[in-house]
């Protein structure tokens, strides 16, 4: 296909990546107020259990009216998740092999409610760490936070949190396509624990611990799961390749294993 043709099919993809998340957003419109209570929740809670006054607050006139379309499109992200990681798959589809695309389509399949899994955990950590940040409020002092700064740090969480749960996927694909092997992830078991840990540490700002095992406890175990579906696929991979006379006993992958 020429250039000018991937380029109309990218235009042409963007634009109904663009339309479902538009019809999501407009879907997030109604569902903003339930939403933005399940939010509210953390700050509920600091004021019915911590005895002290926490607010969101509305700062400007047209505040809840820029909270309410911000809150709108990112509830439409993830409503049309499936939709535009389809587009982005669909267009990236007809440069792979067979194999490849096979590879790829389970990825996606794996990856979107894995996203989805990770961002309703989440929910979970969020009231720990609202109230593991806002316990460094002095005696006598009031938690006035403004809505935007609510909203972002609600969404900096949740994204974070979705994206932790992919990684192991992404980890399974390098296999599949013969770039990582288990026995390389099994070596590097010490590294990939302090990177888990280390990660949590950084999307988790609090410092409470229990906020950070809520991501490194589920991240661990789909690494785990990850590392177990990579040792069978290499298994699979070397008795085909043993058949063929092209095996060669190494630590890495040899040439023919990564065309395989």
């Amino acid at each position: 296909m020429p250039v000018v043709g991937h380029l109309v099919e990218l235009r042409n993809r963007v634009i109904i990546a663009a339309i479902a998340i538009a019809i999501g957003a407009v879907g997030g419109w109604f569902l903003y107020d339930p939403v933005l209570d399940i939010l509210q929740e953390p700050i509920r809670t600091i004021r019915d259990n911590g005895g002290r006054m926490a607010e969101i607050n509305f700062a400007g006139v047209a505040s809840p009216f820029d909270l309410k379309i911000k809150l709108s499109f990112f509830i439409g992200l993830f409503l049309s998740c499936p939709i535009w990681l389809y587009e982005i798959w669909a267009f990236i589809v007809p440069g792979l092999k067979s194999k490849e695309k096979l590879y790829s389509l389970g990825f996606l399949g794996a990856a979107i409610p894995l996203f989805l899994a990770g961002s309703t955990m989440a929910f979970f950590a969020l009231p720990n760490a609202v109230k593991a940040l806002t316990s460094f409020t002095p005696e006598g002092g009031t938690n006035i936070i403004p809505a935007q700064d609510y909203l972002s740090f609600v969404m900096v969480i949740i994204v974070v949190f979705g994206l932790a749960f992919v990684l192991p996927v992404l980890m399974v694909g390098l296999n599949m396509l013969g770039i990582l092997s288990a026995e390389r992830i099994k070596k590097s078991w010490r590294i990939i624990v302090m990177l888990v840990f280390l990660f949590a540490a950084i999307a988790t700002p609090t410092p409470d611990a229990m906020s950070m095992f809520f991501l490194v406890i589920p991240m661990m175990t789909l690494f785990c799961l990850a590392w177990v579906i990579c040792v069978f696929n290499d298994r699979r991979r070397k008795k085909r390749l043993i058949a063929q006379g092209l095996w060669v006993d190494e630590d890495e992958f040899t040439d023919e294993e990564k065309n395989d």
